[in-house]
């Protein structure tokens, strides 16, 4: 077999000498190494190559050479070396040199042929290239999208625990005010241990949804939230089933010239400290308070201290109330403040910049 591949790169149709034919099969055996050592390999078929016995197996070995080594001193010095051994007549005479050089047709094939070989294997090891960047782009792409996947996840997570928190917490501890109010003014004893229900059933419910909220806010940073979306004009429904005693100032420009966004933040922020006051300050009295100065929105709620003797309404509360209002004024590029003042209530304020809203 090998003897057939070596002859299948002879140069013409002339009989071999035993010397030709040996550096024809060992220019053909060389190949099978060209991938490990192509510069070995080139070197071992330029005698086939001079001869003119194996000049294939030598383009071949240039070309090998070219994809794997692309270092330009060792690659020019390849191609030269293959372009003299193409051109040199054999035996080496002066007046076959002399023909061959009458003859450009010689010098255009020696080009033609190493250049060839350089430029097909400098196109495949670029296309490998090519290739193995296109796959680690994709790679990439890949992990982008995946990133960008779970990071909206994330901001979904927190933007349902701040919704549950600031919709569901406000309506149970209404449900549960309400039971504790049938409960105490009630005689009859059914009633009354159905008010008792309800109220431990709010509780409950409460409480589990402080965990909830605990876990689905551990997943992201919040973002501006789509679902429900209250306006300040539901304020006064809000503000008349929170059955406080609430003393509102609420100034009718805040409701028409704020955006969507900012009515959003200042209901949700009014929302959260009525309920505050249903479970920290029972019976104190309350001062709601909005208006708008230049480009900001300020919002102001204000209680007293809770009457004395008033047992706060035992439910649960997982702090996430005012960290979630906060968030929401940050976003907004606000500014939130909450705290006790010096006559014993409580006072929850914001800035919010309508112009950014």
């Amino acid at each position: 077999m090998v003897l057939g591949l070596a002859d299948t790169f002879i140069s013409d149709g002339a009989p071999l000498t035993v010397l030709e034919r040996t550096l024809s099969v060992g220019a053909a055996l060389a190949l099978f190494a060209r991938l490990r050592m192509p510069v070995v390999t080139l070197l071992a078929t330029i005698p086939g190559l001079y001869m003119g016995t194996s000049w294939l197996a030598g383009l071949t070995a240039l070309y090998t050479v070219s994809r794997f080594r692309p270092n330009r001193l060792l690659l020019t010095s390849c191609a030269l070396l293959v372009i003299f051994a193409y051109y040199l007549p054999y035996p080496l005479e002066m007046a076959a040199v002399r023909d061959r050089n009458a003859h450009p047709v010689w010098v255009e094939s020696s080009l033609g042929a190493a250049i060839a070989a350089v430029a097909l294997g400098r196109a495949v090891a670029l296309r490998g290239e090519l290739a193995v960047r296109l796959r680690e782009l994709t790679e990439g792409r890949s992990r982008e999208d995946r990133l960008l996947a779970e990071q909206v996840l994330a901001t979904e997570r927190t933007q349902l625990a701040r919704e549950m928190h600031d919709v569901v917490a406000h309506q149970v501890s209404l449900i549960s005010l309400q039971a504790g109010a049938l409960r105490m003014s009630t005689v009859d004893p059914v009633a009354r241990e159905t008010a008792d229900t309800i109220r431990t059933l709010s509780v409950r419910t409460l409480d589990e949804l402080r965990h909830m909220v605990g876990v689905l806010r551990a997943g992201g940073a919040g973002s501006v939230e789509r679902r429900p979306q209250p306006r300040l004009s539901d304020l006064p429904r809000l503000i008349a089933e929170s059955a406080l005693e609430v003393d509102a100032d609420i100034c009718d420009q805040a409701c028409a010239s704020c955006p969507e966004g900012v009515e959003r933040a200042a209901y949700r922020i009014v929302q959260e400290a009525l309920t505050n006051v249903r479970k920290h300050a029972p019976g104190a009295k309350v001062r709601v308070c909005l208006r708008c100065e230049g480009n900001e929105l300020q919002v102001e709620i204000r209680n007293a201290a809770p009457l004395p003797g008033a047992a706060p309404l035992d439910l649960p509360s997982g702090g996430h109330g005012l960290i979630g209002l906060s968030e929401r004024v940050h976003l907004l590029g606000g500014f939130f403040s909450a705290g006790p003042d010096d006559a014993g209530g409580f006072v929850v304020g914001a800035t919010l910049p309508i112009a950014s809203g």
